[in-house]
């Protein structure tokens, strides 16, 4: 592998011709911050930026984003190019800041509209930059001088970004074609030098510029390949934020970087202190901080949004409350270096003080429901910002998985034997060299795709899976993964396939897992469906290998579309397992109930029992107290029915209260001999008058 890739340096050709000074039509106002003005005051008339004004601004900024997230080993050299060129910087690491191409570009000054047009090329700086891209860096220097006897395995890559306003396509192709002929002469030159090395590859990357409200004479076009050393690209852009935003995403894709937007950032206003507002800002980096992400899919849950390019361009994460210093340790997985898109802004200002003093920041996925997922924290250290991404999965330090019956661990049913014939059927062993594939393949590159296919689906645990724990599918599950299948096979996974469809008419049972669910599990229609997913899947994977591969895979589609009478004779199945849940659940009802009763019936004799062994005194004197004895079960007053149907916890307790009270006094006479709940009152009075009584209750004469 070689070393140094096409990032390693940028070289940057900015057109300084007369018409660079041409103006860009894009309007700055200068009176927005005026509040109040006085009658008869003229305002400030708009201005507006040149051509030159904008490429040199874009351009800048491409180099801070650059030093900002790779203060080391991504070199830049800037070039500008009039009636000659004028290098403004070399590859040494103190000339790599954006400090030193100010003042270099404030030397230079704006281009001079009345110097002669013909005088002037951006040719000169062409040549200039590939000339530049043959000179050795000091990274290069060191690894040549530690790799002697493999220094070839130093390369030597870079790319040219060229600002410029070009005439036509024609005018793009001379350029492109003047640029390969200067490699090609350097190259030469090289070949018999030790301070110069050959240009192995170059990426032109050619940015017309042209103002606002013109319609542009050359076309875009993709990367196109000129020749074996020189890649070409062509892109037409609107002088002013334009610009500014093809840049932006060019940096991104020259240095894999991505974006991030802090969002929900508190901040006090500056016209009212008492009040706050959320804003906010978005970061460049190393693209590895999203990495999980695109491991575990979850993009779209820490929300990425998209912009007018349709460029997927920045993902959303919240702002935390800041409850934690920088002595607080947290488990991090990666540290990136981040960039401000917009630096100069006051959100961007205030969230880099408030970093660089010391404290950090946790950012949170925003997620619409569930319990918040902390996954990135902002910090700094010695000065520089780095977004740390914090492991929200299970830590390898607190609990590690067990493989084996022992301590610790959560997840124990690992696919052993599985795994261990997958390591047999891929074992490495030595080849001979002359025992080559007809195909032209190395055997170590048999080997990996082989590895690729046999991985594609291959659950770790068993019960994350169905059909890898069933004996009938294993002979489908072995040839699918084969690069080639015979008619042989072909047929024997078809039979497999009508086995499986036989096992189902016979609702014969599945080895579906129920850890962690509650109940007898999932029914055997949803087994099957399970199961059928499951397979479906693994074919899937596999099924643009070959035609006979994808038979497989209608085959699997044509029995799962099941005819209607099949379908009525499912419901009816289903139906019958409905009832008998429903008379299981039932009958356990009504034996819980009568243990329930027979239980506090003997809780309550030996409560009893215990109270009349008892002797209460409260003095010398005083006599003993009468012995009452409980009254068990009244005749008059009959249990309530049991309502039909479960009993509720408020009946149960309810009865409980109500036999234990009855045990602890004796009744009253009146209710004890009470009619439909009622006792008439002052019977005695009525007796002496002459008035008898009736047996409910009503007298009559």
């Amino acid at each position: 592998m070689k070393m140094f890739s096409v990032a390693h340096k940028t070289v940057f050709v900015v057109d300084h011709c007369p018409y660079m000074a041409e103006s860009s039509r894009q309007q700055v106002e200068c009176d927005v911050l005026t509040k109040s003005r006085a009658q008869g005051v003229i305002p400030l008339a708009p201005v507006s930026k040149s051509l030159w004004t904008c490429a040199v601004e874009c351009s800048m900024e491409y180099c801070r984003i650059l030093f900002d997230v790779y203060p080391k080993d991504k070199l830049v050299n800037y070039i500008v190019s009039d009636s000659e060129f004028h290098i403004l910087n070399t590859w040494r690491r103190e000339d790599q800041s954006t400090h030193e191409l100010m003042s270099a570009l404030a030397a230079v000054g704006p281009p001079n509209p009345r110097e002669d047009p013909e005088c002037c090329s951006i040719l000169h700086g062409l040549v200039a930059a590939v000339e530049a891209l043959c000179k050795i860096t000091e990274l290069q220097h060191e690894k040549r001088t530690a790799l002697m006897d493999t220094a070839e395995r130093v390369a030597n890559r870079g790319r040219i970004i060229c600002l410029t306003n070009a005439k036509s396509d024609t005018h793009v192709r001379m350029l492109e074609d003047c640029i390969q002929e200067t490699i090609s002469e350097q190259n030469k030159l090289a070949a018999g030098s030790d301070r110069l090395m050959a240009i192995q590859q170059c990426d032109l990357v050619l940015v017309h510029i042209y103002p606002q409200g013109e319609e542009t004479l050359v076309s875009d076009r993709p990367k196109k390949e000129i020749s074996p050393l020189l890649t070409s690209e062509v892109h037409s852009v609107r002088a002013g934020r334009h610009l500014a935003s093809k840049l932006n995403i060019l940096v991104q894709q020259h240095f894999d970087l991505a974006s991030t937007t802090i969002t929900n950032i508190p901040m006090k206003e500056e016209q009212h202190a008492n009040t706050s507002a959320n804003y906010d800002v978005e970061l460049l980096h190393h693209r590895d901080a999203h990495i999980e992400f695109f491991k575990s899919g979850d993009l779209h849950m820490a929300g990425t949004s998209t912009r007018e390019n349709g460029v997927k361009e920045t993902m959303t994460l919240k702002w935390c409350t800041p409850r934690t210093n920088s002595i607080e340790l947290h488990y991090c997985t990666g540290a990136y270096r981040i960039s401000p898109t917009d630096v100069n802004s006051r959100p961007s200002s205030c969230l880099t003080n408030f970093l660089l003093n010391g404290r950090s920041v946790l950012l949170e996925q925003p997620r619409k429901s569930g319990s918040k997922v902390i996954s990135h924290m902002l910090s700094s250290h010695g000065g520089e910002i780095f977004l740390h991404v914090l492991n929200s999965n299970r830590s390898t330090l607190e609990d590690p998985p067990s493989i084996s019956e022992g301590c610790g661990g959560r997840v124990t049913d690992y696919r052993i034997t599985d795994f261990g014939e997958f390591m047999r059927d891929n074992r490495l062993t030595p080849v001979a060299e002359s025992s080559h594939d007809p195909s032209g393949k190395l055997p170590v590159e048999r080997a990996k795709g082989q590895l690729e296919r046999y991985t594609r689906y291959w659950p770790m645990i068993i019960s994350q899976t169905t059909i890898f724990n069933m004996q009938a599918v294993v002979p489908l599950a072995n040839l699918i993964v084969k690069e080639l299948l015979t008619e042989e096979d072909l047929l024997t996974c078809q039979k497999t396939i009508y086995n499986l469809v036989d096992m189902e008419r016979k609702s014969d049972p599945l080895p579906i897992s129920t850890v962690g669910s509650r109940g007898k599990g999932p029914k055997r229609d949803e087994q099957y469906r399970i199961m059928w997913n499951e397979l479906e899947t693994l074919v899937k994977t596999h099924a643009g290998a070959t035609d006979r591969h994808q038979r497989v895979l209608d085959c699997i589609i044509a029995c799962r579309s099941k005819p209607p009478e099949e379908e009525e004779r499912k419901k009816r199945g289903r139906k019958r397992e409905d009832r008998e849940d429903r008379t299981e659940k039932n009958g356990s009802k009504e034996a819980e109930d009568k243990s329930w009763q027979e239980s506090e019936r003997l809780k309550g004799l030996l409560e009893k029992e215990d109270q009349e062994s008892e002797v209460i005194k409260d003095s010398p004197d005083s006599p003993e107290p009468l012995i009452k004895k409980p009254r068990l079960i009244s005749e008059d007053v009959q249990p309530p029915e049991r309502a039909k149907g479960p009993a509720t916890l408020l009946s149960m307790w309810t009865n409980r209260i109500t036999v234990a009270n009855s045990r602890k006094h004796q009744e009253f006479f009146g209710r004890a001999s009470s009619v439909n709940s009622k006792f008439e009152l002052y019977q005695h009075l009525k007796e002496e008058n002459g008035i008898d009584t009736h047996e409910n209750g009503k007298a009559a004469r």
